[in-house]
């Protein structure tokens, strides 16, 4: 019998965050009695699966969970295969976030319940980010890509040093003077290859829209606010409070509330969207700002289309549902080219243009 694939963990720095989103769903799930196989990437990005139950189990990961391969239209393990009616990804970060694991259902066809390639790999770098958003009209603060650590930025202090392909705050930092703006570079150079540095805006808001594909029709989350006690939300913040301090729906005018919204689905929808993305961005005075797309968000904000765990559970169906209904493969011509003479006797041509 097929079952659901949900995948997490990887080689990111975001690894643990995705165990937590990972087994969320697993037990969701279970608790709505699918046959769910779970599938734990390590850090140097094997397969495991077995008795996972909790997120404690990874403290001291089991012996006994066995490795997987992929095979056309699952997993596999030695002679024994599984299956898979629909994969989830709940892989954030590099090596799961980033189209990889996307490629990889598509290469082994695996009909998946989450964002494809071409979304995936654009939006995890905050560069190609800007690129995109600006592609489509959406207002972004001006921004400048660094690979080295001895930069003077093209606008005053302060300015918002980000590692261009990280996620969950890891790494950012404000520069208020050329010292800070050095420490902050080296921190995000040694994390990341690349690094964003912005204009930091001061008094600005967070607001968050979720975007889903549902029985075909696109859905948009109410616009949340989430609140920070320091100049940026952080890591700390995020994951090891007690928790995170937010209200939905934000407290906004409705037309800026609007505005949210339609630029979430220009996003989605310019880029053949399925599964569900989180648009984040910035309230400066009047001014919104597109900021980032998060194409594997925590929790697969479910929260943002209902507060219950109940109807979470019934949210992730939905997706899976809907990544069943993907359309199959176009048919792949073939020319017969490789038989004609020209190419395989005497006097063949030489080169093709």
């Amino acid at each position: 019998m097929a079952k659901i694939g949900v995948f997490f963990g990887g080689g990111s720095n975001e690894h643990e965050i995705s165990v937590i989103t990972g087994m969320l769903c697993v037990n969701l799930l279970r608790g709505a009695g699918r046959d769910v196989l779970p599938v734990y990437l390590t850090r140097d990005n094997r397969m495991l699966t077995g008795e996972m139950q909790s997120v404690a189990a990874f403290e001291n990961p089991s012996k006994k969970w066995r490795t997987l391969t992929f095979c056309e239209g699952g997993l596999a393990r030695g002679g024994h295969r599984y299956p898979l009616e629909v994969a989830l990804n709940c892989c954030h970060g590099g090596f799961g976030e980033d189209g990889t694991l996307a490629a990889l259902f598509k290469w082994y066809r695996i009909p998946s319940a989450s964002p494809d390639v071409a979304v995936s790999s654009v939006f995890m770098d905050k560069t190609l980010t800007k690129l995109a958003a600006r592609g489509l009209g959406l207002p972004v603060l001006e921004g400048v890509t660094v690979r080295e650590k001895e930069i003077s930025p093209p606008f005053p202090f302060p300015v918002i040093v980000k590692p261009a392909k990280l996620g969950s705050s890891i790494g950012i930092r404000v520069a208020r003077d050329e010292k800070e703006l050095e420490a902050a570079l080296a921190l995000a150079l040694h994390l990341d290859d690349s690094v964003l540095i912005e204009p930091y805006a001061e008094g600005k808001r967070d607001l968050n829209c979720a975007v889903c594909r549902i029985g075909g029709k696109i859905r948009v989350s109410p616009v949340e606010e989430v609140f920070s006690s320091d100049e940026i939300l952080s890591f700390r913040e995020k994951y090891e409070g007690t928790e995170t301090r937010s209200r939905l729906p934000a407290d906004i005018p409705d037309e800026i509330a609007k505005k949210v919204q339609i630029y979430a689905e220009t996003l989605y929808s310019a880029f053949a969207g399925r599964g569900v993305v989180r648009a984040d961005f910035l309230l400066v005075g009047d001014t919104v700002y597109f900021n980032e797309l998060n194409t594997v968000p925590g929790s697969l904000a479910y929260y943002l289309f209902g507060d219950s765990l109940t109807e979470g559970r019934d949210f992730l169906q939905a997706l899976l549902e809907e990544g069943k209904r993907i359309a199959p493969d176009k048919p792949i011509l073939t020319t017969g080219i490789l038989s004609r003479p020209v190419f395989t006797g005497k006097g063949g041509k030489e080169r093709i243009r």
